[in-house]
């Protein structure tokens, strides 16, 4: 049974927070949540991308307003750039997931997705219906409204204005436009209908702002009378912060975009306007009963929570939980199924705040295999004098309920420790829409109750049943890691369902430019203790492997062994996808375990197929030594070192003349120009390295936001243009430059295979002395040149490329690896021409 100890609470204020702790709500913020308890009304704002929500809004509507309000973002951001880490595409989705859950943590708002993939960026909204699967997105946008029944939809970006902004964006407005009838429609995706009801919201707006004018000037002088003006420049005196405040610091959690926001105060504006539905003066909700009068039988309990406001006691919240747990047991009576489930569960939460009901499901194990037994320490107290009772836990998903009737006394705390069988058939931990393959445009989601889900679904939880002033009401707490950091203190994570074992080829994509055999490196991690197998490559038969399987040991869990291969490539050129399988008692293990950890967001575990790419090709380089300066962060270096080159990565401060002696080039990473600071100062340096002789290659940055407007030798503008199509017609500016014959002969084949895009942000301005190399161009556009800009600077030569290589060589695509090569051996081919035509 549970043991009795004395519990001395530290109130300690952090200057740091981590998003896996539990909420300990203020007696402010709970005063706050019993306001909203009567407020019936609620408004879904729909986006495309993560970062594209005004948070301004979704603050103001959540915590003055006191709405119900969503955030429909249809993609999970997976084909934009990541300013933090090297994770893109599916990986940036499960970052940029987890940033949009820590905002709304942030706003008060609640977040919603559709199937949409990322695919990148795209300039007009056809492109992307036909990518996206028009139909299925639509019938997540009715899925959503369904299910969510928001009264007012707000779009963020205008549907009448194709072409103006990205596809992506005119695409979400469509879309929701499309829907707003279409929801209400019982003849519309039925099947949805065992599910949900169908839904009429009763407006529709668009939010305008400066932006979709072009500028403040314009917008000021726009006509606005059919718009609603909303003064969002509130200040809450009872947590000391304006809405900006809080919206600039719901923003700064989309780290991995570089969204840092300062706050601001004073007068503040939104306008929307009205695009659908009945209109109205002066507020969204005019006409809309947002009180408990819009449920049968509910005006009583309105008139009862409204007196429960007015007697709150901030010095004393517990003085409510007698009032609060009779206001859940009339709601519990209600026959209304939307609005009934949503305000128990808020009321849960207010209660467990008013008490300081501390409730834990803890394990000291982060990671757990199907089948294993768990070992939980739950936690409860009660900090109040009101009398409780934990009648019981259950145990999930066993469903397993142990018996306890055991009274929670006043800061009494109760500690019990229980073993959980985990069933064979369990799912293990990872993004859901990310376990069925998925196309370019579309992620793969069977179970309808699944879309839209924004987080991870958990399985293994407790529900703690209490019994409170004779009312029994389950509490519901998911299964974590909770562990002591000596520097940080109190740690959390939540437990991970993991294979028994997993693999993982080290080298992603593999270069073989000659028959010659290479060596490929195989993790082999134990998901759980006293693990043996064999592990083997599946590779296509035109391609050799030896050994034809390896014997593996682990005693245990966590522990790795490296499993070595020898494979030899055919004569031919041939890409192959080889991949790495585990056996263990006759079950097949094909999964690699990634972890993504930063400090901002919750700890994730994704699981893919242990696979890399293995090409067998022509590439011709030397030896030559590349100092890499990393920006934004990428996988190229990784690359060139298949490539046979000496990679030295060079930290800025590395940046001497003494120091880029030891090189014969210096590549910068992605948007080095837009993230790092210092390298105003090293531009000197820089360009006497390539005036001395040597080679540098700036890869793409962003326009705006350079840390100095000289990153060339020579005048060089950044622009917005871009070749969006991965499969653009290339053309050959200056087929007899070296940079496309030597050492490797460059053919429109080598742009063939590309993925989500060529290239971006080419300049459009730049000095006679480039020498532009290639054009190509969207659909219905001009010619792009700015792609690939080579000048000589002294003896050496500057290039600018705006070319995606750091997509394409992670991507193992051949064409991106040869001409780069040639890019990094330019300086010396020049060379030696030179000296071939004096001979």
């Amino acid at each position: 049974m549970f043991q009795k100890t004395i519990v001395l609470f530290l109130f300690i204020n952090l200057q740091f927070s981590f998003a896996q702790q539990p909420e300990k709500p203020s007696a402010v913020e709970i005063y706050n949540q019993i306001q909203k308890l009567n407020f019936l009304g609620s408004v879904l704002y729909v986006a495309a991308h993560p970062d594209d929500e005004n948070t301004r809004l979704i603050s103001f509507l959540s915590n003055e307003t006191k709405a119900r309000t969503g955030y429909l973002s249809l993609t999970r951001g997976d084909g934009g750039q990541n300013l933090i880490g090297p994770q893109l595409r599916e990986l940036l989705g499960v970052i940029r997931t987890q940033e949009l859950l820590e905002a709304r943590k942030v706003d008060g708002g609640e977040q919603f997705f559709s199937r949409a993939n990322d695919f990148g960026y795209s300039k007009n909204p056809d492109e992307t219906l036909e990518i996206w699967d028009k139909d299925k997105v639509l019938a997540d946008v009715i899925w959503a409204v369904r299910k969510f029944q928001p009264d007012v939809i707000i779009n963020r970006f205008d549907h009448r204005s194709p072409g103006t902004t990205h596809g992506h964006h005119t695409a979400s407005a469509m879309l929701s436009v499309e829907s707003f009838s279409l929801s209400n429609n019982p003849k519309i995706h039925p099947e949805q209908l065992k599910f949900v009801q169908t839904w009429q919201p009763k407006r529709q707006f668009f939010n305008a702002s400066w932006w979709f004018y072009g500028s403040q000037e314009k917008f000021d002088a726009a006509d606005k009378s059919k718009m609603i003006a909303i003064q969002t420049g509130v200040y809450y005196p009872e947590i000391g912060k304006s809405n900006q405040e809080i919206a600039a610091l719901s923003r700064s959690r989309h780290q991995s975009q570089g969204f840092g926001s300062t706050g601001s105060r004073g007068v503040d504006t939104e306008y929307i306007e009205l695009i659908n539905g009945e209109k109205v003066n002066s507020s969204i909700f005019e006409g809309i009963d947002t009180t408990w009068n819009r449920i049968p039988n509910g005006k009583s309990i309105g008139i009862f929570i409204n007196a429960i406001i007015t007697r709150y006691d901030f010095t004393n919240p517990s003085a409510s939980i007698a009032d609060l747990v009779k206001a859940y047991q009339m709601i519990e009576n209600l026959k209304e199924e939307h609005w009934k489930p949503l305000k128990l569960e808020a009321l849960k939460k207010i209660i467990s705040a008013c008490s300081g009901l501390y409730l834990e499901a803890s394990t000291a194990q982060q990671e757990m295999t199907p089948e294993s037994l768990l070992q939980l320490h739950l936690e409860a107290i009660n900090r109040t004098a009101v009398p409780m009772q934990l009648e019981s836990v259950t145990t999930l998903p066993e469903q397993k309920k142990t018996l306890l009737n055991s009274t929670l006394d006043l800061n009494d705390s109760r500690k019990l420790d229980l073993k959980l069988q985990l069933p064979q058939d369990i799912k293990y931990t990872q993004p859901y829409w990310l376990e069925e393959e998925a196309t370019v445009g579309m992620y793969a989601v069977s179970n309808q109750e699944n879309i839209g889900v924004p987080d991870i679904i958990r399985e293994v939880k407790v529900i703690f049943n209490v019994k409170i002033n004779g009312v029994l009401i389950p509490f519901e707490r998911t299964v974590i890691y909770k562990y002591n950091d000596p520097v940080k203190g109190e740690m959390y994570n939540y437990l991970d369902i993991v294979p028994e074992v997993t693999t993982s080829i080290t080298e992603k994509v593999m270069l073989f430019t000659s028959e010659k055999t290479k060596t490929i490196a195989v993790k082999v991690k134990a998901g759980k203790d006293d693990l043996n197998g064999k592990v083997h490559l599946d590779v296509p038969k035109s391609w050799k492997v030896s050994p034809k399987e390896i014997t593996f040991s682990l005693e245990r869990k966590g522990m790795v062994q490296t499993a070595y291969f020898e494979v030899t490539p055919p004569e031919n050129s041939e890409e192959a996808v080889i991949k790495s399988i585990a056996m263990v008692n006759g079950q097949v293990f094909d999964k690699e375990q990634t972890s993504i950890e930063y400090p901002h967001i919750t700890k994730q575990q994704v699981l893919l197929p242990a696979e890399a790419k293995c090409i067998r090709m022509n590439l011709e380089t030397s030896g030559t030594s590349v100092a890499y300066i990393m920006g934004a962060g990428d996988d190229v270096p990784e690359s060139l070192e298949q490539m046979g080159y000496k990679v030295t990565i060079l930290q800025p401060e590395e940046i001497t003349r003494q120091r880029l002696e030891n090189f014969d080039a210096v590549i910068t990473g992605i948007r080095a120009y837009n993230t790092v600071q210092s390298l105003a100062n090293k531009q000197s340096i820089l360009f006497d390295f390539v005036k001395s002789g040597k080679n540098m290659i700036v890869q793409y940055n962003t326009a705006g936001q350079m840390v100095t407007d000289h990153i060339a030798p020579y005048t060089l503008k950044i622009s917005t243009d871009r070749v969006t199509d991965e499969n653009a017609k290339v053309t050959f500016i200056a087929p007899n430059h070296p940079v496309l014959n030597t050492p490797n002969k460059i053919t429109a084949a080598d742009f063939e295979g590309w993925t989500q895009e060529q290239g971006l942000y080419y300049p459009n301005v730049y000095d006679k002395a480039f020498t532009p190399i290639i054009s190509a161009h969207d659909k219905g556009e001009s010619a792009k040149e700015g792609a690939l800009l080579i000048a000589p600077y002294g003896k050496g030569y500057y290039i600018y490329t705006g070319l995606s290589f750091f997509r394409e060589l992670p991507a193992g695509v051949p064409g991106a690896f040869r001409l780069l090569a040639n890019m990094i051996e330019l300086k010396q081919t020049v060379q030696d021409q030179n000296k071939k035509s004096k001979n």
